[in-house]
């Protein structure tokens, strides 16, 4: 499941940190946790068709 492997890669990432690994290996791990939690995302939140972004702030606006 994509919540299991997120749980694994949180785990890797916070062990790379504490092991105080290079730079580039966290950073790389924490793109692919980034990657793995939008993937996630977007399967469990559903946007209403009739919605639209409020250009300023970017924020969803849900039509009335």
């Amino acid at each position: 499941m994509l919540n299991d492997e997120i749980c694994k890669l949180r785990e890797k990432l916070n062990q790379s940190i504490i092991n105080g690994n290079d730079y580039d290996i966290t950073y790389q791990i924490s793109i692919e946790l980034d990657e793995l939690i939008a993937q996630y995302y977007s399967t469990q939140i559903r946007i209403p068709k009739n919605s639209k972004r409020n250009g300023k702030t970017k924020k969803l606006v849900l039509s009335q």
